[in-house]
């Protein structure tokens, strides 16, 4: 496939902090990517790089095959949302209806409103006046509402319940399904939003520390139950990525074998498919927000 976004030994440095250090990552066109990792490894830092917010200490960035910075034509087909974006003051939602056109070409008004409808935005406010959840609300009816070639969602759903949160996920599924670009999500709800992704970058302290097709992560490992007896004798020789056991029951996330499936049936342990969750957890880049 095409890739939509290309990046090569990309360094960002903030005086001595390396918030991103030699990474070498492409993201594909029309394709839905989750960037993974915690607080402090570089998610929004790569955004802010890819749309030319911020300048890299060294490195390449190529978004369409050009370089984004100062490239209007480029800019153009971005959409970054972030977490803490910002409006101005005074505006009401209205505002936001009549500029989102003049910036996004691809601007869909009657998606829009069936946003609008679906979140509760209230007309009537001020930004300043909106709750958090409110707000993600208008970021989330921005960046799909622009249909952008390339769309940034930083941690989108702050605020928003799981009620809205599964209401989001609905509708970026089924108007990706008819409208199809290359969005990229920065998310600490693992479980919510795999559903979502075709592939992940997970990232730990500037650094890529997986990048792959979801399904083929999935399948680098597997979760086994059963009698902790029983696990010991099946676990002998194998990668034990994470265990815990509860009195004399136990499970563990391993990575997979050719033998590992056969071998834990004989002892009669029981396996299922990891979730992509479980091995973040299992590589220690889970953060409070993961494992709630």
């Amino acid at each position: 496939m095409t890739s939509a976004m290309e990046v090569a030994n990309l360094t960002k440095r903030y005086g001595s902090v390396v918030a991103l250090d030699d990474i070498s990552l492409s993201i594909e066109q029309d394709s839905i990517t989750g960037i993974l990792g915690r607080n402090g490894a570089g998610k929004t830092v790569l955004m802010s790089l890819m749309t030319a917010q911020e300048v890299p200490t060294s490195g390449t960035i190529r978004v369409f095959g050009k370089s984004p910075r100062e490239n209007a034509s480029v800019l153009s087909r971005t959409c970054f949302i972030r977490d803490n974006q910002r409006y101005p003051d005074e505006y009401k939602l209205g505002h936001l209806l009549r500029v989102g056109p003049l910036f996004y070409e691809n601007w869909d008004a009657d998606l829009a409103a069936r946003i609008i409808e679906t979140f509760e935005i209230p007309g009537d406010r001020t930004i300043r006046k909106l709750s958090r959840g409110q707000l993600s609300a208008v970021g989330l009816l921005i960046g799909l509402a622009s249909r952008a070639p390339i769309t940034f969602f930083d941690e989108p759903y702050l605020g928003l319940d799981v009620t809205a949160r599964t209401q989001f996920y609905a509708l970026l599924l089924e108007d990706y399904a008819e409208h199809p670009r290359t969005v990229v999500v920065s998310t600490h709800l693992i479980d919510e939003m795999e559903q979502l992704l075709e592939r992940v970058i997970v990232l730990h302290r500037g650094r890529v520390r997986e990048d792959s097709e979801l399904e083929d992560l999935r399948r680098r490992a597997v979760r086994l139950s059963g009698r902790s007896s029983d696990l010991d004798r099946v676990l002998d020789g194998h990668e034990v990525l994470r265990r815990s056991d509860m009195g004399s029951v136990g499970t563990a996330l391993v990575t997979a074998t050719e033998s590992i499936r056969g071998e834990a049936e004989a002892a009669g342990v029981d396996v299922e498919p990891a979730s992509i969750h479980e091995l973040v957890a299992a590589y220690g880049l889970q953060t409070e927000e993961v494992s709630q």
